[in-house]
């Protein structure tokens, strides 16, 4: 009995052994399984990574391409600011000379009128001229803008009646389109243009004055003052820029 009892347990210890075998293969295939994860986890945080560097490369891009437009606009009105400075710098030279010419000429005794020509009138009054020269050099010389304004007023409230009335509003009409204030602008000229038949700011006066009531939407006021432009100075660079302007409304 015993051999027998022996090669049965033989039999059995061999069959334990041949069911224990497959462990190692189950376990090289978890492990396979957690390194495919890895590597799959590993996959989706790249694309994860490209997808936002490329929406963010994009993002730049849009950036870009609105600091471009931008710096074009500020240099396209930079442009358009220097041209309006370069031609205002023009006018103030003439009114420069004119004033200066107050002192090599001697005085008139018949008191100034608003209906002279103000391209030919010069004032009497020393002190007239010494207000509208000192206005005009903050301008001219000093490049005080902001300060001209208060002094032409200052000089209208004094000198209502002056042979430059009608160039400083000329002047407080300018200088309020460059401070953005359209509206006080608009009142200036049109004081130019209704009270100053004979001044010759008014052809420019009424070219400002249309062209700022076509800013403001007031299409048919525009139309009118540009028509009377064009029909009253025919041959004047103003009619010239008014017909222009026609031709875009």
């Amino acid at each position: 009995m015993k051999p027998k009892i022996i090669l049965a347990a033989m039999i059995l210890s061999g069959s334990t052994q041949l069911w224990a075998a497959p462990a190692p293969v189950s376990e090289a295939a978890s492990s396979q399984s957690s390194i495919e994860k890895r590597l799959s986890a590993l996959e989706n945080m790249m694309k994860s990574r490209n997808l936002l560097q490329a929406e963010l490369q994009q993002q730049l891009n849009i950036l870009q391409d609105e600091v471009s437009q931008v710096r074009g606009i500020t240099e396209e009105q930079s442009y358009k600011l220097e041209k309006v400075l370069q031609r205002q710098r023009e006018l103030y030279q003439e009114i420069e000379n004119r004033v200066s010419q107050a002192y090599s000429q001697p005085a008139v005794t018949q008191a100034p009128s608003t209906d002279v020509n103000a391209s030919q009138a010069i004032s009497s009054d020393l002190s007239e001229n010494e207000a509208y020269e000192r206005a005009v050099a903050l301008i001219m010389k000093d490049k005080r803008y902001e300060q001209a304004i208060p002094e032409f007023q200052n000089f209208l409230t004094t000198y209502p009646n002056s042979v430059y009335a009608s160039n400083a509003h000329y002047w407080l009409g300018q200088l309020l389109t460059i401070q953005n204030n359209p509206t006080g602008a608009t009142e200036h000229f049109k004081v130019v243009v209704n009270e100053y038949p004979n001044s010759n700011k008014r052809p420019d006066a009424m070219l400002k004055l249309g062209n700022l009531l076509a800013d403001q939407g007031l299409a048919e006021q525009a139309l009118k003052t540009f028509n009377d432009l064009i029909n009253q100075y025919p041959s004047t660079t103003a009619a010239k820029l008014a017909t222009e302007r026609l031709s875009q409304m």
